[in-house]
């Protein structure tokens, strides 16, 4: 696997006068939305939401020349966003599932003896098998 795959969106940085917030989009990416108190604080959320929404995606938008969101929103910042999806990908926890299964015991004395990882084993065969379907 790739140590890194960075990508490169063009961000809209909207100021809401009224709460003085602001509210970041993705145009090319429409759910990928933040908000954040501080400009600071959008800019970091901006990194963090493209992260989440991209770092299992197999195909991914074209990113749009950053002149055009630029046009397309004239009263609003408009800036690039990178991400390292490989590392994005690794912040995110997976949620498990306990399962029970039933083995001989002569394999569960043998595996235990040899320090095999139970679940490790399983969801490596799992994977293999699906990979064959």
């Amino acid at each position: 696997m790739a140590k890194t795959q960075i990508v490169v969106y063009p961000a809209v940085f909207i100021k809401d006068t009224e709460t003085n917030t602001f509210t970041v989009i993705f145009p090319d990416i429409p759910s990928a939305i933040s908000q954040a108190d501080t400009l600071g604080m959008a800019m970091v959320n901006a990194e963090e939401v493209l992260g989440l929404m991209l770092y299992d995606e197999e195909t991914r938008p074209v990113a749009s020349p950053l002149k055009k969101i630029q046009e397309d929103y004239p009263r609003d910042q408009v800036q690039l966003v990178a991400v390292d999806l490989v590392k994005a990908g690794k912040m995110v926890s997976k949620p498990l599932v306990k399962k029970n299964t039933t083995i001989p015991a002569d394999l569960a004395r043998e595996a235990s003896a040899r320090g095999i990882n139970f679940s490790a084993v399983l969801t490596n065969a799992l994977k293999h098998e699906l990979e064959k379907a």
